[in-house]
């Protein structure tokens, strides 16, 4: 009986301690991204040692865009102009970020938002941890 209360009181714990993204945090996704992790479902991970590629958020009044840029060593970046647009909503004090391109629609739960720290997860159950991407040149 007492790993059972133990159990519940640690579980409570750790839904209790869980992050929660508030309406004011969310301009925090704006600016440049870089991944860190995937944390996959089984309890596996991916682990990102060095990213050519980054993704860059812009999102005002909850609408925005995603795209793939390339930093480059004089500190600017390289794209392709290709841009996944997508909105923000809010389902029972939960935050999903809606994508819509030319070849589909699909979204992510914003499981974590804060300075320094994004973390998306998909319909897979795959968790996105992504650290912001600190500039940097060799000017």
């Amino acid at each position: 009986m007492k790993k059972i209360l133990a159990f519940f009181f640690f579980s409570l714990l750790f839904v209790a301690c869980k992050p929660k993204v508030l309406d004011a945090d969310i301009a925090k996704i704006n600016g440049y991204w870089e991944i860190q992790k995937v944390e996959l479902p089984q309890g596996g991970e991916k682990e990102y040692k060095v990213n050519e590629t980054i993704d860059f958020f812009e999102v005002k009044d909850k609408k925005g865009f995603r795209q793939k840029v390339m930093p480059q060593l004089d500190g600017t970046y390289l794209t392709n102009n290709i841009k996944e647009t997508f909105t923000i909503t809010n389902k029972d004090n939960v935050f999903y970020v809606n994508y819509t391109t030319n070849f589909g629609k699909w979204r992510e739960e914003i499981l974590e938002l804060k300075d320094s720290v994004l973390v998306l997860k998909n319909k897979e159950n795959l968790e996105y941890h992504y650290k912001r991407q600190i500039p940097f040149s060799i000017k």
